[in-house]
């Protein structure tokens, strides 16, 4: 079938709902609200130990001196010594020891790609319905563990930027952000370009801190320098993980036919038999997933594949 055609019927297709699994071309606020309806019982608090690679960014599970400071107390005995506060005990002439409270809190940011290279699917739904999705599911797991949540939402319209909060209400703007960019796509919009993708990344670097929890949901299709260094720059004090969104239409080229495809700018024929085309086109697709995959090897970076033609993303991987 020709890949044009594939995508006219995606995008001809209404969304709906299959246990929460959004279908179609296009997603509306109303839908991406819905979504809080279908999550899973967090269990306990989503953040992970492991954020980072510098000293003093690694947060432990068991109970133990954290990073911020709680009360002093009178010491008791097992208390760690270099925890007295001699401050405090010479002032009182009695032992007195200083309590952390390990923090658990971790904001999370998204950038969720609505770029025109999103716009593309076999069938069933469109890589940016998937993006959508995944980042609303995201957002209100996040709230519902009770952390922050935010991000930046890059497509055909101006790039918005959304500061972590703990809001319901501010959530609501970001999943609408998220559906007016889904519904700006279409089939003859120019594709959206490099530099505002790597705008949108340079504002989520400028947006995080130590210790955030950073989601990167995407296809991953630019050149390799507007990601890689980046997504190396924010792992350095933050956990990174990168949710790559493709199609299997992308993997490996239908059966041997003549095909016509377009980008909405230039149109290009091929007949997907050739051998040398299909290995070059599958080598290609690849490289791309390898590259990605080789930055996971990265302490604070996990990567994680999603196609359009499965299901939906495991919060708990999450960590």
């Amino acid at each position: 079938m020709n890949p044009d055609v594939l995508a006219n019927t995606a995008s001809g297709a209404s969304n709906r709902h299959a246990k929460g699994r959004l279908l179609g071309a296009y997603v509306d606020v109303s839908q991406l609200l819905q979504l809080r309806h279908y999550l899973a019982t967090p269990s306990g608090n989503v953040s992970s130990s492991v954020v980072g690679t510098q000293s003093g960014v690694k947060l432990s599970k068991i109970k133990g001196r954290g990073i911020d400071f709680s009360e002093v107390r009178t010491y008791q005995p097992g208390d760690d010594i270099r925890s007295i506060d001699w401050r405090v005990t010479a002032r009182k002439n009695k032992p007195h020891t200083k309590i952390f409270r390990e923090e658990r809190e971790r904001p999370t940011l998204l950038f969720v790609d609505q770029s025109q290279a999103m716009f593309f699917a076999s069938s069933q739904r469109l890589k940016s319905v998937v993006a959508a999705e995944t980042a609303a599911r995201v957002a209100w797991h996040t709230l519902a563990a009770g952390d922050r949540v935010g991000g930046v939402v890059v497509g055909n319209r101006p790039t918005a930027l959304f500061r972590p909060l703990r809001s319901s209400r501010v959530l609501a703007r970001f999943l609408n952000e998220i559906a007016a960019q889904n519904r700006a796509l279409n089939r003859i919009a120019e594709p959206t370009a490099d530099n505002a993708v790597s705008d949108g990344i340079n504002q989520l670097r400028r947006l995080s801190k130590n210790r955030y929890r950073i989601i990167l949901i995407s296809d991953f299709s630019r050149a390799e320098g507007v990601w890689m260094d980046p997504i190396k720059r924010l792992g350095e004090r933050n956990q990174v993980h990168l949710v790559h969104i493709s199609d299997p239409l992308e993997a490996s080229l239908p059966p041997a036919a003549q095909y016509a495809v377009t980008d909405g700018a230039r149109r290009l024929q091929f007949h997907s038999g050739r051998k040398r085309l299909r290995d070059q086109y599958e080598t290609q697709f690849m490289a791309r997933c390898e590259a990605l995959q080789k930055l996971s090897h990265h302490p604070a970076i996990r990567y994680t594949a999603l196609s359009t033609h499965t299901g939906s993303l495991d919060l708990q991987r999450l960590g």
